[in-house]
C-alpha cells in the first residue's frame, strides 16, 4: 500500500517500467510516453491522474495479495 501512496496510478498501470540505478533509486518510466506526446517519460509522482491510464490485472493482482499481507 505503500508505494500506491507514494507512487500512485503508475503502480497499477499496464505501460509502466520500474527501472534502478547503482545506488538503489527507483524510476517509474511511461511506455506510452514513446508515442504519446501528452505524457512524460518519467512523471512527477505521486500520478494521481493520467490521460494514459490501463489497469494492469497482474499489478493488481499482486497489489490486493500485498494489502492483506499488511
Amino acid at each position: 500500500m505503500l508505494d500506491l501512496k507514494r507512487v500512485g496510478l503508475c503502480v497499477r498501470c499496464a505501460h509502466n517500467r520500474v527501472t534502478a540505478n547503482r545506488r538503489g533509486s527507483q524510476f517509474y518510466l511511461c511506455g506510452l510516453a514513446m508515442t504519446d506526446p501528452r505524457l512524460r517519460k518519467y512523471p512527477s509522482l505521486p500520478v494521481l491522474r493520467c490521460e494514459g491510464f490501463e489497469l494492469d490485472e497482474q499489478s493488481n493482482d499482486q497489489g490486493r495479495e500485498n494489502e492483506s499481507h499488511e
